[in-house]
């Protein structure tokens, strides 16, 4: 083919073998399933009732059994040949159990039926159990299986919240909202009424109880976790299309759980410190925790640590392991451990650590563990973390008896810390004097100090920085006692200032690109509009792209700033369209969980596990196959660029989006997200890094201001956006809705030119997110190339006449646009 043949012509040109399609094939969707269990974390198997023996009977409880959730909502669906729940899923091991099929059909008939009514997945209500079925189902055996499931989606939180004010808040986010509220009266991260009244009367009745959590994030884990009359408990999460077999086939003992939590589990919601002001203001969410997020808070701050269930890391297994550290120390040494730079000197500091660990298999079933590795700093003048996963490697297989050695290694920067305030050096990463102490084991809390420790003698600077992302009305932070330190105060930012007035609110959402006259031309004359060259000219290296971004109209650059409209399978709009310069109209798809088209297209793609699930494996090299694969699905239907990984952190378990998201820790999340776009951009097409950045809350996202520490933000909520820019370079990365510290995502030039491309090197693309509330020329000015799904040319070009934009500003995004474009075969 021609280059841009596919995004030109949108054949139906298969990838695969001999012809055949990859989209939905029995490939992605064996390898979405193989994902997904090893992602599913065992929390809990007293007195081993997992896996069940062959031959086992069981009654399976809870409305979840057929009322099963893929995936969250929004962005975040895909359009499937079919899911596969866990009845399902377990009828397909029939040569191993049986199962009380009465019970069953009576889940059934009721899901059905509550479906019909206009329920989605997930956001139904527990039926009571008919007394005379419950105790036909203990005639017939003395185990069961609970299964509790949960639902959120973009757009709104899970403590069902209303914004009355939101005027962007579309039917089905306030309707979802609204649901939620009536479904759960205390929220969803406990069990509903009904919930209750069904549990206990399992617990009475059955001798073994097993509990399945298809969930997409934290939820209250406390009332199985400590009941010895519920012996095992499997978080399954959101599994995909074939989430329900993967859950089963684990129950049978057909593979062996191997996924850790990449979050932690709290008893209470109001265990969190990020609870009590999430929904504090519609305004803004101060970041009070600071640093302290998930693990870091609960293993540092003073009385948090008995307030988890099931700590970051944690997870079962079928068998066990003995984690030996061989050695650790220093493998490339740049620097004495004893350095005596200067305190306020930036250097070059290199050494890389490491550590050698021995991984046996010392039970009776094959399977695999992750081995991880904790640095403890010096507390310092800055307060640290009392611990902070710095490395991690999952085994391979190992049968009974086999062992395996790993060797982690990091750089003795990655444990460098930011002083924003100057209490050492203002706007630098430092390593303060003192010791470095290594922990390895197989979560936050099972873990050993190994012999080694790092010392420093004196404070080394390892990156002088500058300021950026100050906030100004961020009162108070966390210190790591538990105190709070006050904060600097200033005059807040004018966020909404515009040369060209505000815009209508309407005009900002869900609003299509418009459609481009273009004057008619003769193709004998060619199809250039104003000077002698076209794109492919470029291509074919007759001119350089600055060449040919010269001789376009200032009205010609202003339209490449905005998103265009779909062709194709598209439902995400395009970037490009001028085919009088030979500029192809690229369209883009939804994430994460798979390629998002509208099911009226009639194509069907592959649902992989949501990505907390994809962050439980601990496993990069399954993370990027799945990747590849969605890449591939993405390419085969003639679309350019995927809208994931998505990697916002997981502060609080109220976010209704972090079933998008992967971790509470930014290096999981670096690492395994960073594997997505390695494997997605094999296929030469593109990822996009979102949500940029700190898109924590979901209710009224465009308008909420995320006021944070410059140091919080750099340590926690960009950490893992900086791995993925220096190891992956993403094709693209999308702007957040939300304000950060006065200034919108989109517009924030400290974010997205002095930071992303400053500091960082990126020369990618920036897109925003879809129909922010920024102001179109605003975006342009602050390095946001594309505004999506629309641009705003009128007012961008208004702009440009008041002298508020220049001619070399709009050029500097185009040129990022059309070498995006150039990128793509």
């Amino acid at each position: 083919m021609n280059k841009w043949s596919r995004i030109k012509f949108t054949p139906n040109l298969p990838l695969g073998a001999n012809g055949e399609r990859v989209t939905g094939s029995k490939a992605h969707i064996e390898l979405s399933k193989e994902a997904a269990k090893e992602g599913m974390v065992l929390l809990k198997n007293e007195n081993n009732v997992l896996p069940l023996s062959a031959g086992s009977k069981v009654a399976l409880f809870g409305k979840g059994t057929f009322d099963y959730v893929k995936g969250g909502g929004g962005s975040g669906d895909v359009t499937v040949a079919y899911t596969r729940n866990l009845y399902e899923g377990l009828s397909l091991q029939k040569d191993k159990i049986s199962i009380f099929e009465e019970l069953c059909d009576y889940y059934r008939k009721d899901i059905e039926e509550q479906y019909k009514n206009g329920n989605v997945p997930g956001m139904t209500i527990e039926p009571d159990v008919p007394n005379e079925l419950l105790q036909k189902a203990k005639a017939y055996t003395d185990t069961a299986i609970i299964t509790i499931c949960r639902y959120s989606g973009e757009g709104w939180d899970r403590k069902s919240v209303i914004d009355p004010n939101n005027k962007a808040l579309w039917d089905y986010e306030r309707k979802m909202t609204e649901k939620s509220a009536e479904i759960f009266k205390d929220g969803d991260f406990c069990l509903s009424v009904k919930e209750k009244e069904m549990v206990d009367a399992v617990k009475t009745n059955f001798k073994n109880v097993i509990v399945i959590l298809n969930v997409g994030g934290m939820v209250d884990t406390s009332w199985f976790a400590y009941d010895p009359k519920i012996q095992s408990a499997l978080l399954a999460l959101q599994g995909g299309m074939e989430g329900g077999l993967a859950a089963a086939e684990l129950l049978v003992g057909d593979g062996n759980p191997s996924g850790k939590t990449v979050d932690t589990f709290a008893r209470t919601l109001d265990d969190y410190p990020s609870t009590h002001n999430f929904h504090e203001s519609r305004d803004y969410v101060d970041y009070t925790d600071d640093i302290y997020v998930g693990y870091r808070y609960f293993e540092t701050i003073p009385g948090a640590a008995e307030k988890v269930v099931y700590p970051f890391g944690y997870g079962l297994s079928y068998t066990t392991f003995d984690v030996e550290t061989v050695s650790a120390g220093i493998l490339q040494p740049s620097h004495t451990a004893n350095s005596q730079s200067a305190p306020h000197d930036a250097v070059s500091h290199t050494d890389t650590l490491y550590v050698r660990v021995r991984v046996t298999n010392t039970g009776k079933r094959a399977g695999k563990e992750v081995v991880q590795v904790y640095a403890a700093k010096p507390q310092g003048k800055l307060g640290k973390p009392a611990k902070e996963l710095v490395a991690f490697e999952k085994t391979r297989e190992l049968f009974s008896g086999e062992s395996q050695i790993v060797t982690l290694t990091w750089n003795i920067n990655d444990m460098a810390s930011y002083d924003d305030l100057g209490k050492i050096q203002k706007s630098a990463y430092v390593l303060e004097a003192g010791s470095y102490d290594i922990y390895v084991g197989t979560s936050v809390r099972d873990v050993q100090k190994a012999d080694y420790s790092y010392i420093l003698d004196e404070d080394i600077i390892t990156e002088q920085l500058s300021a950026k992302l100050v906030p100004t009305s961020l009162a108070k932070r966390m210190l790591s006692d538990g105190s709070f330190e006050e904060l600097p105060q200033s005059e807040p930012v004018d966020t909404d200032a515009s040369v060209v007035g505000n815009i209508d609110p309407s005009l900002t959402e869900g609003v299509a690109p418009g459609q481009r006259a273009i004057p008619y031309f003769r193709f004998a004359d060619g199809m250039v509009k104003n000077g002698k060259y076209d794109i492919m000219d470029v291509v074919e290296g007759q001119i350089s792209l600055d060449e040919f971004i010269s001789e376009l109209s200032v009205d010609d650059l202003i339209h490449l700033l905005g998103g265009q409209p779909n062709i194709g399978a598209a439902n995400t709009f395009g970037i490009g369209n001028m085919p009088e310069y030979g500029i192809p109209s690229v369209m883009t798809a939804d994430g994460p969980a798979g390629v998002r088209i509208n099911p009226e297209v009639g194509v069907c793609t592959t649902a992989f596990p949501c990505s907390t699930l994809l962050a439980c494996t601990w496993n990069p090299d399954i993370v990027e196959a799945v990747g590849h694969a969605g890449g591939k699905e993405l390419k085969e239907n003639n679309l350019g660029l995927w809208l994931t990984p998505a990697i916002n952190i997981h502060r609080s378990p109220l976010c209704g989006r972090n079933f998008e998201y992967y971790s509470e820790d930014p290096f999981v999340t670096g690492k395994l997200a960073g594997a997505m776009v390695r494997g997605i951009q094999s296929n030469n097409v593109g990822a996009t890094l979102k949500h940029f950045a700190l898109n924590n809350k979901e209710t009224n996202r465009k308008n909420s201001d995320s006021r944070v520490s410059e140091r919080a933000a750099r340590e926690i909520y960009l950490k893992a956006f900086e791995m993925i820019i220096k190891a992956e370079n993403p094709w693209a990365v999308m702007s957040s809705y939300n304000i950060i510290n006065g200034y919108r995502a989109s517009e924030n030039k400290d974010l997205l030119t002095g930071i992303l491309r400053d500091e960082w090197g990126y020369t990618g693309m920036v897109t925003t997110d879809w129909w922010t509330c920024g102001e179109h020329y605003k975006e342009t000015k602050a390095g946001n190339d594309l505004k999506m799904g629309n641009g705003y040319p009128k007012r961008v070009k208004e702009a440009y006449e008041k002298g508020a934009i220049s001619r070399d500003e709009i050029e500097t995004c185009v040129k990022r646009i059309l070498n995006f474009i150039l990128k793509l075969d």
